[in-house]
């Protein structure tokens, strides 16, 4: 397989992805940073390492499933899908994309991650530099 034709395979799930919400934030999987890496092998075997905004959060299985169902609509060709939630690196607002960082202004009316950045004193060179 092909790596041009593993990297099409990859942006359709990405696609596909951000079309799954976060059941608690109404921002995707994709851009509000919950999904860490998206693999996909020379066997078409796809997995994907995603976490949660809360390690506690009690709607993990319905996520998972809502990744499962996209990925298998986006890419049928998917011999094998396979999910693994890790909590290592934590999620935290500096995952964010900048799309989903403006669907969080539209949404809230202010810049979300800009408000946490200055709470925690980190400044937006020091958040990039990291």
């Amino acid at each position: 397989m092909n790596n041009s034709v593993k990297e099409v395979i990859k942006e359709k799930i990405i696609n596909a992805l951000r079309n799954v919400y976060d059941p608690e934030i109404p921002v995707n999987v994709f851009d509000l940073g919950l999904i860490y890496e998206i693999t996909v092998t020379d066997n078409l075997e796809v997995v994907v390492k995603y976490t949660l905004t809360a390690p506690g959060c009690p709607l993990a299985s319905f996520l998972d499933a809502q990744i499962i169902q996209a990925i298998k609509n986006a890419a049928p060709e998917a011999k094998e899908i396979k999910t693994e939630l890790v909590f290592d690196p934590p999620w935290s607002p500096l995952k964010v994309t900048r799309e989903g960082r403006e669907q969080l202004k539209l949404l809230y009316g202010y810049d979300v991650v800009g408000e946490w950045l200055r709470r925690m004193g980190v400044t937006e060179n020091e958040q990039s530099q990291s």
